[in-house]
């Protein structure tokens, strides 16, 4: 299990079983943020608690995301749909950057090419050390 804490420590995330690899996404609000996500369901692999402030993005009609925050001390903890799935599961990611570095090092980064063509960037090798190196 890994878990993420913000940096006051009153909100925290889990993740049970391997997180895969964490994406690296360029889009106007991950590249700000820097997070690194790793995904799954709402109440499945994932779970939050604590004081949490939310954020959605003003400019979309229709948005499809919800941006979770520390409530006391702002740090980015996870992103949730807004739209169940037909099962009925909620999408959902945390942000990896706030698992101990030793917990994560190993995890290869993909990157996401979220700002342009919305498509997976070709790999580069790299894992979540070599940003921390």
């Amino acid at each position: 299990m890994l878990k993420g804490t913000c940096h006051c420590g009153q909100s925290h995330w889990t993740l049970e079983g391997d997180p895969g690899s964490a994406t690296a996404c360029n889009c106007t609000l991950c590249r700000r943020y820097g997070a690194l996500w790793a995904y799954d369901y709402e109440d499945e692999r994932i779970s939050l608690d604590g004081p949490t402030s939310s954020y959605r993005r003003p400019d979309e009609e229709d948005p499809g995301l919800e941006i979770l925050f520390c409530a006391s001390c702002g740090c980015m903890l996870s992103w949730r749909g807004l739209r169940l799935r037909p099962d009925g599961r909620r999408r959902m990611a945390v942000n990896l950057r706030l698992a101990p570095p030793e917990a994560v090092a190993h995890v290869p980064i993909r990157s996401f090419d979220g700002l342009d063509t919305f498509e997976d960037l070709p790999p580069t090798g790299r894992c979540v050390r070599d940003l921390w190196a």
